[in-house]
């Protein structure tokens, strides 16, 4: 009977235990999750920052005398710069139509011929987007005799470049932040989890047991709840952005992503580096208390 009570005492330690290590890891992983997507946002900031950039368009006017013939080789002298992401011809008729749309189908009627000339749509590559640049690809379109007038709007540029950043910078701030407060969060959960085997540590240390000693398999044990929160963490983002893809499919064109086996990374080293800090310390603490320390 004794022997049957002690294996169903154990049975019930072990589930218990059982319990505290699931609880664990699954809270960790959740703090991972959040380092995980914040982390997804960093690394394509950039990417984010070049999507708008390069959709900011540089209009390039033709003198009124000009054919379209002139303008679509002027159009492919224009691809060949080292500058030029992408242009679009844009013919009389089209223009008109368009200024139409905007403006009202008899705008046309002061005027006895169209005034809308043929003109060129240009988007830069990103690195050109910027005050100092854009002066240098004005003066470089316009050198052409065929042009009129290369035309963009600065204050959208400067806006433009001012905000995305100022997103940069709060992103950087926010992935600091969230860092510490995930430090905390897992340091404070990996302590509840290491606490509750105190009188164990206790019983090590006055049979001669050494710190190192001591806080070996706890350390092992940190880098496996490390590696398997990490992994579940990475599990809960890929499934994220697979439902963020079925319902966001554009937000794809945004985000790079040859940048997730680098957040998978992050995740993973944060997990299991989060981890044996917090196991590091916490151990420590609890191998220095006295025997009545432990009942507190």
């Amino acid at each position: 009977m004794a022997r049957e009570g002690n294996t169903q005492e154990g049975k019930i330690i072990r589930r218990r235990l059982a319990g505290s290590y699931l609880s664990t890891v699954i809270s960790i992983s959740l703090v991972l999750l959040l380092i995980g997507a914040a982390s997804l946002l960093l690394v394509n900031a950039s990417s984010v920052s070049d999507y708008f950039k390069e959709n900011m368009q540089v209009s390039v006017m033709m003198k009124p005398e000009v054919s379209e013939a002139e303008a679509i080789l002027l159009q492919d002298k224009m691809n060949e710069m080292p500058f030029i992401r992408s242009s679009e011809f844009i013919s009389k008729e089209q223009g008109t139509a368009e200024m139409a749309e905007m403006l009202g189908a008899d705008f046309l009627s002061v005027f006895e011929t169209s005034p809308i000339p043929i003109s060129v749509e240009v988007t830069l590559k990103a690195d050109y987007v910027s005050a100092d640049s854009l002066e240098v690809v004005k003066a470089a379109l316009a050198a052409s005799p065929l042009v009129d007038e290369v035309v963009y709007q600065q204050s959208l540029v400067d806006a433009l470049n001012q905000n995305l950043s100022k997103i940069e910078t709060f992103l950087g701030i926010f992935m600091i932040l969230l860092m510490f407060i995930s430090f905390v969060l897992i340091n404070n959960t990996v302590r509840l989890n290491v606490f509750s085997k105190r009188f164990s540590i206790h019983t090590m240390k006055l049979v001669g047991a050494t710190r190192g000693f001591i806080r070996a398999p706890f350390m092992v044990q940190a880098v496996f709840q490390g590696i398997i929160a990490a992994l579940i963490a990475i599990a809960l983002l890929v499934a994220g952005m697979y439902f963020l893809r079925q319902e966001f499919v554009q937000l794809f064109e945004v985000f790079s992503m040859d940048m997730l086996l680098l957040v998978m990374g992050i995740v993973l080293v944060s997990g299991i580096v989060i981890c044996l800090v917090s196991t590091y310390f916490v151990v420590n603490k609890l191998v220095s208390l006295r025997k009545d320390d432990l009942y507190y």
